[in-house]
């Protein structure tokens, strides 16, 4: 499908006996980060811990341009410079990890992530009301925790892992009443827990033949109310999921790939969905390789999509549809110096797309769009080296990313037919160039985002248009190396060029702001 999941993803070094790192950063806005780990084992059993605080008042000033007053002698609009109230937040978060291996042929892990996470949502800045009329606030808390059984055979492996998730949810927005004090409008309580079970058989290379087969087995229940408007659901789902695939290599230029999968969600039996790909070596001794593949698509709403509180929305049908991918791709090296590119054109047709998109309530709700024709070119491209005592990467890309709504056109009134997809940039691209030198390092990230619609009918106004912006961010460290440890201080300099931007219509982004980040490592 087009969705993706977020893994806890580390490997053990097994020659570790003792080490760690300490980070401290202090920046703008009353911003705080502070990070340790703490790493220890042997031959057999290996531990890391990682514990982490964030947080920050977040009370930057910008220019309001959702509100204004025209100037009597000129005529000109005026816009307030106001301040981001209302927009802290705080963070901690705990990640432990156990790696043990009895034998050479078996490994286990068990991985634990904790996080909660608590902030205060500051108003639209077409806001003009008094600053105490209302108050949102929100509290997350995530648990997730992992284990995970490999034993290798010569040319084969078995991986069977298991997995239980856990999220709380805690949303409440209260307007004053004056006599009476702040009212809760909205107080929704969200909780959503996950069992999960994988197993997967990996064949590897055999007369140019390689297989794979897994088996998903997972559980999922979400329990949503909202106290004040007196809703709420409680659902559950259990999801199977079969899968095969098959790589074939032809001579020494071309490889196949086979892919199929079936799902099964609560006893219905979603479509096969094929995956068909290859590469293949166009120059013999060359690397230029021509790469393509053709893939079925089906995304399921989740129950986040279809029941969270506030916004899911239990109407939503499945994403169904294909995508195509066609892609070059180039490396070459040349004395102290390397580089890569590609180039990649896709094409997706999808029924019911899902998205997510700001609601006049406040918050974010998930809808269908019938018809969606998504296509595009990427490239990108790295270069990295020496030159004498300096070393440099270089590194970009730019996308053409095309979103068309394509839904019913024979509605009439409907203005989003063939209109770009709400807050999708038509052009999109960034640069990254760093220089290190005796632990000298200097980098440079710039990145450019076309102008983004905020209403369906790509309506270009100021006040339903997200105008170009072009981000530039600095950093400048300096790295000591001694015997047993490895000191670092970098200050970050984001938005260099102070630019005025917004990434959600009403919600403007920081100016030029500093981060200044220490760290120790032994």
């Amino acid at each position: 499908g087009l969705g993706g999941s977020i893994n806890i993803s580390n490997t053990a070094d097994w020659n570790n006996k003792i080490s760690g790192k300490y980070m401290q950063g202090i920046g703008s806005y009353k911003s705080y980060d502070e990070f340790i780990q703490f790493n220890t084992g042997n031959k057999k059993i290996q531990s890391k811990t990682r514990i982490y605080h964030n947080y920050s008042r977040n009370d930057y000033t910008f220019i309001n341009r959702g509100i204004g007053n025209i100037d009597p002698l000129t005529g000109n609009i005026i816009n307030p410079v106001d301040t981001n109230d209302n927009a802290d937040y705080r963070k901690y978060g705990l990640l432990q990890e156990i790696y043990y291996r009895p034998g050479s042929r078996d490994f286990l892990s068990v991985k634990y992530w904790g996080q909660q996470a608590f902030r205060t949502i500051p108003r639209a800045t077409s806001y003009e009301g008094p600053d105490n009329s209302n108050f949102n606030n929100q509290t997350d808390t995530d648990h997730r925790i992992m284990s995970r059984w490999k034993h290798f055979w010569d040319k084969s492996r078995l991986e069977l892992q298991s997995g239980f998730s856990f999220k709380e949810l805690d949303y409440f927005l209260k307007n004053i009443v004056y006599g009476m004090g702040y009212i809760p409008v909205i107080y929704s309580e969200s909780t959503q827990s996950g069992f999960t079970n994988n197993a997967s058989y990996i064949l590897d290379k055999e007369n140019n033949y390689s297989f794979k087969a897994s088996l998903d087995a997972n559980f999922y229940s979400v329990c949503t109310r909202d106290s004040v408007k007196k809703t709420g659901y409680n659902e559950q789902r259990t999801e199977l999921s079969g899968f095969v695939s098959l790589h074939k290599q032809f001579g020494t230029r071309l490889n196949i790939n086979l892919m199929l999968r079936q799902d099964i969600i609560d006893n219905n039996y979603i479509p096969l969905i094929p995956f068909l790909g290859f590469d293949y070596l166009l120059i013999k001794d060359k690397s230029l390789i021509l790469k393509g593949n053709i893939a079925g698509n089906y995304l399921h709403p989740s129950l986040n999509d279809l029941y969270w509180e506030p916004g899911g929305n239990p109407e939503l049908q499945p994403e169904k549809g294909y995508s195509y991918e066609l892609g070059l791709e180039y490396s070459t090296s040349y004395s102290r110096h390397s580089l890569k590119t590609e180039l990649t054109a896709y094409r997706s047709d999808i029924n019911n797309w899902i998205v997510w998109i700001p609601s006049y309530k406040g918050y974010w709700e998930p809808r269908n769009i019938n018809s969606v024709i998504a296509k595009g070119i990427e490239i990108n491209a790295v270069i990295n080296g020496n030159i004498g005592q300096f070393e440099y990467r270089l590194s970009g890309t730019y996308a053409y990313t095309s979103s068309v709504n394509y839904g019913n056109k024979d509605v009439w009134g409907d203005e989003s037919y063939g209109k770009q997809l709400v807050y999708v940039p038509l052009h999109s691209g960034n640069i990254l160039a760093k220089i290190v030198y005796h632990g000298f390092s200097i980098s440079w990230q710039h990145n450019s985002y076309s102008e983004r619609y905020t209403t369906s009918s790509n309506d270009i106004s100021r006040r339903d248009w997200l105008y170009p912006y072009f981000m530039n961010n600095l950093v400048i460290g300096k790295e000591v190396k001694t015997e047993k440890l490895i000191m670092s201080a970098e200050i970050k300099i984001n938005n260099l060029f102070d630019e005025t931007y917004h990434s959600v219509l009403y919600r403007p982004m920081p100016g030029r702001n500093y981060m200044l980040l220490l760290m120790i490592k032994f």
